[in-house]
């Protein structure tokens, strides 16, 4: 599937990049790459493989979420790249309102990269010539059943294909397991989200129910402290798209295809990477075992409440 300018793409609609302002801080991200690989490097034996295989030039990074806000697999990830490719692969990243928005937070993310997650920044970025991390799931995805942790469904969105295709970028997957195991999500509870607002004014789609330390089980997007799970992390070789522009953005038969196949390949690399952790993380097993039963008792009480799910598209 082919054809992408890796450079500076253009469009039939092109936007000003005079704009786009480069708003990384290479000493905040030397200081922040050290940091990572001395703490959560070290504590989640982070491995990261594949990145000779990124192109040069603007591209989209996709990964799989993992670990709600703790998602360490995002920095393990970044840090690698950073070490590797230096400033020119290392992504901006689109981030959730409630992070970029922060005080102060908001403001040293934006100084690493960090991007509030609207497609017109993600457009800007790419057109400047700069490469991109998204996650289609967002909230649903880093939230989702532990019983599900090695499946990868980004549900109907598909911003993501409609912006590489406008851009005319290839889309550079980027695979991740182990991280979501640092926690236990029993039940996501989208449907309670929803009652409760929170996916309106907090934007939040998922208010997950979770066995963590040291809270034990909770409800709601805690902070907790994360089992020391192994994280793999692979670059997958980059996609390239038959066809590119606003076209091809707008007819959703050829989203859709894109979509799938992408989401394919990625899922089928995850479930290689999990059989592999199984082999060469000690913790993996005994870790799964207390989780599954766990999980599995609660889920018995909890998906009484949960209003039937709708199938994963497929």
């Amino acid at each position: 599937m082919v054809r992408a300018n890796p450079e500076r793409p253009q469009s039939e609609t092109p936007i000003d990049e005079t704009i786009f302002v480069d708003s990384r801080d290479p000493a905040r991200l030397e200081k922040a790459a050290d940091f990572i690989e001395r703490t959560v490097v070290r504590y989640h034996r982070g491995e990261v493989r594949g990145i000779e295989r990124i192109p040069r030039g603007a591209g989209l990074y996709v990964g799989n979420h993992n670990a709600g806000m703790w998602t360490p697999d995002t920095y393990i990830f970044g840090a690698a790249v950073y070490r590797a490719r230096g400033v020119a692969d290392f992504p901006f990243a689109l981030g959730h309102m409630m992070v970029m928005r922060a005080p102060r937070l908001g403001d040293y993310l934006t100084s690493l990269g960090g991007m509030l997650a609207t497609p017109h920044n993600g457009e800007r970025a790419l057109r400047a010539g700069f490469k991109v991390l998204v996650y289609p799931g967002g909230d649903i995805d880093a939230y989702r059943p532990y019983r599900r942790r090695n499946e990868v469904d980004f549900f109907p969105r598909r911003g993501y294909i409609r912006l590489a295709l406008r851009t005319g970028v290839p889309i550079i997957p980027v695979i991740s397991s182990g991280a979501h195991e640092s926690f236990v999500v029993v039940e996501d509870f989208q449907w309670l989200a929803e009652r409760l607002g929170v996916s309106r004014w907090l934007r939040f789609k998922a208010w997950p129910l979770i066995l963590s330390l040291p809270w034990g089980l909770t409800l709601g997007p805690l902070p907790f402290i994360p089992f020391p799970s192994k994280v793999l992390v692979e670059v997958l070789d980059p996609i390239h798209f038959e066809r590119s522009g606003d076209e091809a953005s707008r007819d959703r038969n050829y989203v859709e295809q894109c979509a799938q196949a992408v989401e394919r390949r990625m899922e089928d690399a995850l479930q290689r990477l999990a059989i592999e952790r199984q082999t060469i993380d000690p913790l993996a097993g005994p870790l799964d075992f207390v989780a599954e039963e766990r999980a599995q008792w609660v889920s018995g009480i909890a998906r009484d409440l949960v209003p039937p799910q709708r199938p994963r598209r497929r």
